[in-house]
């Protein structure tokens, strides 16, 4: 944990821009990738779905959901002071894996490449669980929203491979 009186108190209302700026910008940039491409394609509606596959509704919900864990993630890990350097790298880790996050969409809809998407995600996977110990050592309730997204990756990245086998 970094030394700081901010990793050793509870948020506050003085916090609550802090922590809506994280949930607002995380869900932003993790949408934007949307807006380029997505499964609305006729080459995605073509493709033989693994019987894992949820619902289509389920991505929008889930996403959501992960995105504004991490946003307030990410808040409280940069409430506890950029300047101390465990969550300077904590904060560098977690753009690097949000860069892999934004990055696996245009790889598998765009350029319609389900083998460079896993290839993508094979990446994200160990920078989302670098992201969970960074965090971690600067607060633990930050690294405890990560586990879901985690959990997230590791079922997309076997949904992104079933992808591959059966197409």
């Amino acid at each position: 944990m970094v030394d700081t009186a901010r990793s050793r108190v509870s948020l506050d209302r003085g916090d609550l821009p802090t922590v809506l700026a994280g949930v607002v910008g995380v869900n932003v940039v993790g949408a934007v990738p949307a807006l380029l491409a997505g499964p609305d394609s006729a080459w995605f509606r073509s493709l033989v779905k693994p019987d894992i596959y949820p619902p289509p509704w389920a991505f929008g919900v889930v996403w959501t959901a992960l995105f504004t864990l991490l946003g307030v993630a990410l808040a409280l890990v940069w409430l506890a002071g950029p300047e101390h350097r465990p969550v300077r790298v904590a904060l560098g880790v977690f753009a690097a894996q949000m860069a892999l996050n934004v990055a696996w969409t245009p790889a598998f809809f765009a350029l319609e490449n389900l083998a460079l998407g896993l290839a993508v995600i094979v990446a994200l996977w160990p920078l989302v669980a670098a992201t969970l110990w960074a965090f971690a050592r600067v607060d633990r309730r930050a690294a405890a929203l990560v586990v879901p997204y985690l959990l997230w990756v590791t079922f997309a990245a076997l949904l992104n491979y079933r992808f591959l086998v059966l197409n």
